[in-house]
């Protein structure tokens, strides 16, 4: 699959077959973070991957914290049954003091986000799935995982092969709405 097929096709999936996802593949999905660019070249992120289910259903549990979603109006997060359900999670950390920080603007989060957009793509390329779980009590997952302390977990990434093919796509707000030439129009 190419780039441009990959980014057009790729889809958040939250249901998960119980087939196990084959070593090489996550490799290959664990070297597309590895290739990502960075900050200086810095790559603050750390990966923690878990494959044990009784720890997958520990961090879906810590996936739902209700004050966030009950102002939505959920009952749960939508992604949690797919943790628990999914045969890996990457919990995706970073080291912010490992990236820059300019006018008040932290880089980690930039430096996190364009290796877990590498994570998605390259899981789409090799025929598995994910979603971007954002919403977590970091503290609890944290200590969990043994995350050390001043080492921010950034967002947990299910895998694994979706439990049926998604169709389509969320609609997309056309290029006129979302791009602007030379400067800001109305």
């Amino acid at each position: 699959m190419d780039t441009l097929e990959a980014i057009r096709t790729r889809r958040s999936v939250r249901k998960f077959s119980d087939k196990p996802v084959e070593d090489e593949k996550l490799q290959t999905v664990l070297e597309a973070v590895q290739a990502a660019p960075s900050w200086s070249n810095m790559q603050c992120w750390r990966m923690v991957v878990v494959k044990s289910a009784e720890t997958r259903a520990k961090i879906s549990e810590l996936s739902y914290v209700e004050s966030f979603f009950s102002n939505y109006g959920y009952k749960s997060n939508p992604a949690q049954k797919g943790i628990a359900g999914a045969p890996v999670v990457i919990v995706v950390c970073a080291f912010p003091d490992q990236s820059g920080e300019l006018n008040g603007q932290q880089y980690y989060l930039t430096d996190a986000g364009i290796a877990t957009e590498n994570l998605m793509l390259a899981a789409h390329a090799v025929g598995l799935a994910t979603v971007f779980v954002g919403v977590f009590d970091e503290e609890k997952l944290g200590d969990l995982l043994s995350v050390p302390p001043g080492v921010r977990i950034v967002g947990l990434f299910p895998l694994g092969y979706p439990l049926t093919e998604p169709k389509g796509g969320p609609p997309r707000k056309p290029l006129e709405e979302i791009v602007h030439y030379e400067k800001w129009r109305e």
